[in-house]
């Protein structure tokens, strides 16, 4: 009896372990939260009641609602960048529409949702059934949603039928039970029915292997499509309670919320790639976010930290998720290991040298020799790729003659077109070099501004310092990419995560460096290199001249160069082919940083000073510019000329559209959809 009892307490503890390892990635943000939230009761001078819970479970709902939608797109393997921007969309479109009749209410809260889900539904049928990649139609659909926010609503106001708000962000049960919690737990109801259905056992499966669901008879595409549409009706959730908790809208008021919403993602347990995770976690991710800050304020700990500790909490609750002993940290540290015993002992092989092995001389009259192919014949797939995008700027050059008279476009105009576009085209070797390799850089944007931020404190006004403070600027810049590479390549954080992290962090670093208030102006060489005149035209633009030179011998003639490709198209194939695949990695996002640093000395010359997020303008087109150039967003594939001809495209396109009387709203939009055609139309065949 003894043995029999002892056997069933085994087989009790091995039922409990593995319970407890499948409910780890949502046991750890509840064992955080509970930590964060004694530390914020033990501090607090007042008892913890009502009034504090309702404000608790109000403040966190509405990212704790976007972040289910993106939990459920995650799972399946996509990611979404609109979820913002739907938010921002509902919002405005609710304020400016909803009347005091019950009737009102109730069919725009249920519109709200729907609203999100068609745009859930736009996303999901170019990723599903164009088999694009989610990042690059998102990004797109972003620009158009939040034109259409804009387009409705330019500024903040409008109203929110003071009934909507009482019944959806007030008291459920009055001084017992708030309304957000009845909302989080309704949306959840939601989700479980989903998560136990046949679509949702899909959607896991999709997201853990895509092709082994396939084969087992599900519908790949529907799945992902619905995906997206179930997201995309989470994001309008959370903009109806936006809505009812504000009283008002904002066509901004979603933009914040990208870092938040993919923390929350992470920290809950989901894992980027999807397969694993759900929207319970998510949604204490979120009040964990939420909590962290609020514990912070009360330490009298300034605002300008909050963004870093979101940045952190991200970095590490991804890293956390990748740990084991199969994680890329793992066998990093192996591999270093085993290098380091081995030159110990004296056993890490020579690198081998390169042998010439001669071949036979052959006539040039012998038929049987191999002709040359031509010059087009070789370079067929790149024309194919990045000429477009010459063609395209030819186009846009003769509208802009058209609707602006032909006069207008004079050396001037070239001039300053040139000069515009040599922000994007330092930009885009970075950030092309990263997508070739297979990443993204999202820590772009506060790169640039605190490099410039940097630039005029320590070199206000004085060419003298400016000599030495330049320099350390771009020293900087690739520190930051040292940084993002090592975290990709040594650490296997996926580099959205690590750059958007990243990206928090030197926003912090930012506005705690600048105190808020950037001062200092421009070093007068430096604005006298953007704005005066050499030859004829600005002095950038020689510079520019060589600038394009080099990036196209980098990319395309160097061994560096090959050695992204090699990496992009295949990072097994090239590390059996004995490429060093982190450092090529690595050294992608150091460039990245560097073009970075460079773009906001030239901004500090540009503008004569710098200014709390400069950056933020060139994140997303620095991405576009590349997509456009012809460049394949998973790597492998670009071409720098290419990359070069999408600047071309895209600020001209907005040079034109800034001359017009679209306002900035409708300008957005067809910049989305310029985004989108070039995707659509430069896919793979094979897709």
């Amino acid at each position: 009896m003894s043995a029999i009892a002892g056997h069933g307490r085994e087989i009790a503890y091995g039922s409990m372990g593995r319970w407890l390892n499948r409910a780890k990635p949502t046991l750890i943000p509840i064992a955080v939260f509970a930590f964060f939230f004694s530390v914020q009761l033990a501090i607090s001078p007042y008892a913890f009641g009502y009034f504090d819970f309702n404000y608790m479970s109000s403040g966190g709902a509405t990212l704790a609602l976007a972040a289910m939608g993106e939990t459920v797109i995650v799972l399946a393997g996509g990611f979404d960048l609109s979820a913002g921007a739907v938010i921002s969309l509902v919002n405005v479109m609710m304020a400016t529409t909803m009347q005091d009749s019950i009737a009102s209410q109730v069919g725009w809260g249920l519109a709200g949702i729907a609203l999100g889900g068609l745009v859930g539904a736009f996303n999901g049928f170019f990723v599903a059934f164009f088999r694009l990649q989610s990042i690059v139609v998102t990004l797109a659909s972003m620009f158009i949603v939040s034109g259409c926010a804009l387009l409705i609503r330019e500024t903040p106001g409008g109203q929110i039928a003071s009934g909507f708000s009482a019944i959806i962000a007030g008291d459920a049960i009055p001084n017992l039970l708030p309304s957000a919690v009845v909302v989080l737990l309704l949306a959840f109801l939601v989700w479980h029915l989903i998560k136990k259905s046949r679509l949702g056992v899909a959607i896991f499966a999709v997201g853990s292997d895509e092709a082994a669901a396939g084969y087992s008879g599900i519908d790949v595409r529907w799945t992902k499509f619905l995906s997206f549409v179930i997201g995309g009706s989470f994001y309008g959730a959370a903009g109806a309670f936006l809505s009812a908790q504000t009283g008002s809208s904002d066509p901004l008021v979603g933009q914040p919320l990208l870092l938040p919403i993919f923390a929350a993602v992470v920290v809950g347990g989901t894992l980027l790639g999807g397969g694993r995770g759900g929207c319970f976690g998510s949604i204490v991710g979120a009040y964990v976010l939420m909590i962290i800050v609020n514990v912070l304020l009360a330490f009298n700990v300034p605002s300008y930290y909050s963004p870093m500790a979101q940045g952190i909490i991200l970095i590490i609750a991804a890293l956390a998720q990748s740990l084991g002993r199969k994680s890329r940290l793992s066998l990093s540290v192996a591999f270093l290991t085993t290098r380091f015993r081995a030159w110990r002992d004296g056993t890490l092989p020579a690198r081998a040298r390169s042998v010439r092995v001669p071949t036979a001389s052959v006539s040039r009259r012998d038929p049987l020799t191999i002709k040359r192919p031509s010059w087009f014949a070789r370079h067929k797939d790149t024309l194919r790729f990045a000429l477009p995008s010459y063609i395209a700027f030819v186009a846009v050059v003769a509208a802009t003659a058209i609707w602006l008279g032909p006069h207008r476009l004079d050396a001037h105009y070239f001039n300053s077109l040139t000069v515009l576009c040599g922000f994007l085209a330092i930009l885009a070797l970075g950030q092309g070099s990263v997508i070739i390799t297979g990443g993204l850089d999202l820590s772009v944007p506060w790169t640039i501004g605190l490099c410039a931020i940097v630039l005029t404190t320590l070199a206000p006004g004085d060419n003298i310092a400016a000599i030495w403070a330049i320099p350390l600027v771009l020293v900087l810049g690739g520190l930051i990419g040292l940084i993002n590479g090592l975290g990709v390549s040594f650490f296997g954080l996926p580099p959205i995560v690590c750059t958007l992290g990243t990206s928090a962090i030197l926003q912090s670093a930012a506005l705690v460096y600048s105190n808020g208030t950037p001062s200092g102006f421009s070093p007068p060489a430096v604005r006298w290199f953007m704005n005066s005149s050499l030859l004829g035209v600005t002095p950038v633009v020689w510079f520019l001249i060589l600038f394009v030179i080099a990036g196209t011998l980098l990319l395309e003639y160097s061994t560096v160069g090959r050695r992204f490709y090699a990496t992009g198209n295949s990072p097994v194939a090239a590390y059996l082919s004995g490429i060093n695949v982190p450092a090529a990695t690595t050294v992608a996002y150091i460039l990245s940083g560097v073009c970075s640093a460079l773009t906001g000395v030239l901004l500090t010359g540009f503008n004569g000073q710098a200014t709390l997020g400069m950056g933020d303008e060139y994140l997303l087109p620095s991405i576009a510019v590349v997509v456009v150039g012809g460049t394949l967003i998973t790597g492998g594939r670009g071409h720098y000329l290419g990359m070069v001809g999408g600047v071309l495209v895209l600020v001209t396109m907005q040079t034109l559209l800034a001359g017009t009387n679209l306002p900035f709203a409708v300008r957005s939009i067809l910049f989305g959809l310029v985004i989108l055609g070039a995707v659509v139309s430069l896919r793979e065949r094979s897709a």
